[in-house]
């Protein structure tokens, strides 16, 4: 058996899978179901078998086995699939020349470059030149146990230390790749790209470090915050800050917490909320979002309460309402002895008011409609016609997002009474912009195209027949169905078969079994990998569609093959009596005698 499949043989798909979607399952037949992770969608249509040990998504098609599945989540190579499974599930991992090419070289070399750069910029931080750093710190209540679980760091403000380390191991276009130093306008060299700065690493999904966030430390040096560039192993637009931390405190709550910044996540992780994530120096986008659906339905949003953090929010709402989140808007104004119009950021709440009252907060976060209702009211003159107009088309978006119908009544009355006008002029409105929107532009629940023109219905699904799969899955599951089974599927009986191409793969892939000295077991990927197109999608379609259980598929196996036999002997007998009627027509005695003496002899085989 070769690495890769015992590498797979040694891995549970479902628990690989279950780290980056939650899964719910079905029955009692090893089937999982679950958001899929590749494409937007607010019912399930992504499923996990465990017994074969692949995934298969009904909406966008995505299948395989489950390197393909870490290969597409964390973007990457084969190479690197393989050598991240293995030390995720302790198996070594040979040195093998198929098993590394240059793009994953080039990757795991800056992986490598942002370990080293995280232990400098930590041990940085613990030595003399951290001491205005470490005080920083320690003014905004940054713990010791924080920072190290957060493995903050500070860059020297030298500009050479990092340079001088990784030249030591790394060749100039490696370094300039990693966006960890930079090259020289004039008279060459390099130097690092930060420099006296606090900072955050931040991590992949698997928890290692691809790229930093560094904070001045004097307001001359500008920007405030100075991230990364974009690298073959970052990002920016689709990683969150904190993420492989914050996922299993998200599915435990079934809720995420986002903020703005570094601060906020580390002063609300250290209030106990560990499912709290932020973006890294962008405004939120649908990658990010979706990530936090595959771990949550509900989403708390906590930015900043100045201008910038609630044109923030604002613009957010939406981004998490078209991905089917529950949103909550978490309000920190005032607290125990404090103005009530003061607000706060949110790791300032936590140092002022304590971990216990920011929880509250969390707990008691409203819905968003009020929160944007409010922003209406400051935005627009409400005084007049005009202006209720104009509140109206600002909030209407946000209701045409909540699925609920009748949560959307509730808030329709909301709105009028917000903007001082009868519930069904309002309720007119907003049925008329549904209209306008269906004919007009985007997608609506009748399958209408941005253009207004219907969209072409989806390609009708080809139908499996029941004999068919129940073959498949048990030529797939059962070692013994294949032994007896599978010699007498000859390629003539199988030729008419919807399946047909998914049998030859099979007929193939077990004759290369049976000649590898080492006993390779067959396998879903085994088959898949031999197959393309429409014949690949109706192997998932079979695969997923099948729920009977083992004990029971090994005789209904017998019985379609008994069923298959016995249709082909009726045709060969109804082809001779045909045969035999055709010749006695045409005077062809010798060939009806022959054709009635084969026919007799199927016709004993058949009553026996």
């Amino acid at each position: 058996m070769d690495f890769v499949e015992q590498l797979k043989s040694s891995i549970d798909i479902v628990k690989v899978v279950g780290e980056y979607v939650r899964l719910r399952r079905v029955g009692s037949t090893g089937r999982w179901t679950g958001l899929c992770p590749f494409h937007q969608e607010k019912t399930p249509s992504f499923g996990v078998h465990q017994g074969r040990q692949f995934y298969k998504c009904f909406g966008c098609a995505a299948g395989g086995d489950v390197l393909k599945f870490v290969m597409e989540m964390e973007g990457l190579t084969f190479p690197e699939t393989l050598k991240l499974l293995a030390e995720r599930h302790g198996i070594p991992m040979p040195q093998r020349a198929e098993y590394s090419d240059a793009e994953s070289k080039l990757r795991g070399a800056l992986l490598e470059m942002h370990a080293i750069a995280a232990r400098r910029f930590q041990e940085t931080l613990r030595g003399p030149q951290g001491a205005e750093a470490r005080a920083y710190l320690a003014k905004r209540g940054v713990s010791q146990e924080m920072i190290d679980t957060f493995e903050i760091g500070y860059a020297e403000s030298s500009g050479q230390g990092l340079v001088r380390l990784l030249s030591e191991r790394f060749s100039a276009e490696l370094m300039e790749a990693s966006g960890l130093v930079r090259k020289r306008a004039e008279g060459g060299g390099f130097f690092d790209s930060f420099r006296g700065r606090l900072m955050f690493p931040i991590h992949n999904e698997s928890g290692k470090a691809i790229a930093f966030g560094g904070r001045a430390m004097r307001d001359e040096d500008q920007p405030k915050y100075l991230n990364s560039p974009e690298t073959p192993i970052y990002r920016k637009t689709s990683v969150l800050y904190n993420l492989h931390r914050a996922r299993e405190g998200m599915r435990r709550a079934n809720r995420a917490v986002l903020v703005e910044g570094y601060m906020d996540v580390i002063g609300v992780y250290g209030a106990g909320v560990r499912e709290v994530v932020a973006s890294c120096g962008t405004a939120l986008t649908s990658p990010q979002v979706r990530a936090i659906r595959r771990h949550a339905d509900v989403i708390a949003v906590n930015f900043d309460p100045d201008a910038a953090g609630s044109n923030a929010a604002e613009r957010a709402i939406q981004l998490l309402l078209d991905e089917g989140l529950n949103v909550r808007i978490v309000t920190l104004d005032g607290g125990p002895g404090a103005d009530p119009g003061t607000k706060f950021d949110p790791d300032e709440y936590v140092k002022h008011f304590g971990a216990e009252a920011y929880r509250a907060k969390v707990d008691t976060a409203g819905g968003y409609f009020h929160w944007l209702a409010d922003r209406a009211r400051l935005k627009f003159d409400m005084r007049g016609a005009e202006g209720r107009v104009a509140a109206f088309k600002f909030l209407l978006p946000a209701v045409q997002g909540i699925g609920d119908k009748l949560e959307r009544a509730a808030v329709v009355n909301d709105m009028a009474s917000y903007l001082g006008v009868e519930p069904g002029l309002v309720l007119e409105q907003f049925k008329k912009a549904a209209t306008d929107r269906s004919a007009g532009g985007g997608r609506d629940s009748g399958g209408r195209t941005g253009s207004g023109a219907p969209a072409a219905p989806p390609a009708p699904k080809p139908s499996i027949p029941h004999t068919e799969r129940i073959l498949l899955n048990a030529l797939l599951t059962l070692p013994e169905a294949r032994a007896e089974i599978l010699p007498q599927l000859t390629p003539s009986l199988t030729a008419g078969f919807v399946t047909h191409e998914i049998f030859e793969a099979l007929r193939q892939a077990e004759s290369l079994r049976e000649a590898d000295a080492g006993g390779v077991p067959l396998s879903f990927a085994a088959i898949d990998g031999r197959l393309t197109g429409g014949a690949q999608t109706l192997l998932h379609q079979a695969m997923a569609a099948d729920e009977t259980e083992e004990e029971d598929l090994w005789e209904q196996a017998r019985a379609c093959l008994r069923r298959l036999l016995s249709d082909v002997r009726k045709r060969r007998r109804d082809d001779l009596r045909a045969q035999v009627k055709s010749a006695e027509r045409e005077g062809r005695v010798e060939e009806a005698l022959n054709s009635m003496a084969e026919l007799g002899r199927l016709e004993r085989e058949a009553r026996t």
